[in-house]
């Protein structure tokens, strides 16, 4: 039992659909407290009703800024994440500017990941989505570095919402590239058991799934 608790712990409970409804977020909730999740994943519009829903709980209100394409302006960016923050979100999942990356604007990516880490001002955790399925293996290397430098507390593999999502080989290189000194957040098709296992033993210390019920409870 303790091992179950243990393993529940390691998921983000997510719905970031469009079509998501205040209702379903509530029921997201509820299977979080009842799992024993690690937090709910959440749209921004739902902040302040998550963090109600999970008011005197260890699950914590985890919420997405500058999602899912990460090319909004870095201080909208920013604004983003300080209202979540303010408004209780503990944990705050950004999406980098990938365009930014590409052309090697190397600057303007740290700071963009900055100004997010700056504005929740130790309020929340940072998470840095890299959208792995966009990336060399090199840019990889070098924007879990650049995210290591502006301060974040995570970095994760995609919004699941392009061309792909979480592999074992992205989250061994992330691994490797941060060592122990972040964590590395698998996100993106993980809907079962041995695909959460496999992420986990390739270096995952947290996993993004809305498959989380599940793959908790077989």
């Amino acid at each position: 039992m303790e091992d179950k608790r243990k393993f529940a712990k390691m998921f983000d409970h997510t719905i970031l659909k469009a079509d998501a409804t205040s209702q379903k977020v509530v029921q997201l909730c509820k299977e979080a407290l009842e799992n024993g999740f690690a937090s709910v994943c959440v749209n921004s519009c739902y902040t302040a009703l998550t963090v109600e829903q999970l008011k005197g709980s260890d699950v914590k209100t985890c919420v997405v800024v500058g999602f899912p394409l990460g090319a909004m302006s870095t201080r909208a960016k920013a604004f983003e994440a300080k209202d979540a923050a303010e408004s209780g979100a503990q944990e705050i999942d950004m999406v980098i500017n990938v365009g930014a990356l590409k052309e090697n604007n190397l600057q303007y990516v740290e700071n963009d990941i900055k100004a997010v880490v700056d504005a929740v001002n130790e309020k929340a955790i940072v998470k840095v989505i890299i959208e792995t399925c966009l990336l060399t293996d090199e840019e990889k290397v070098t924007v879990c570095k650049l995210a290591q430098k502006a301060g974040a507390d995570f970095v994760k593999t995609s919004t699941g919402f392009s061309t792909g999502g979480a592999t074992q080989a992205d989250v061994s290189l992330m691994r490797r590239t941060v060592g122990d000194s972040m964590g590395v957040k698998a996100s993106g098709g993980i809907r079962d058991y041995e695909t959460a296992v496999a992420m986990i033993k390739a270096g995952a210390s947290r996993l993004g799934t809305s498959a989380t019920v599940k793959i908790v409870n077989g």
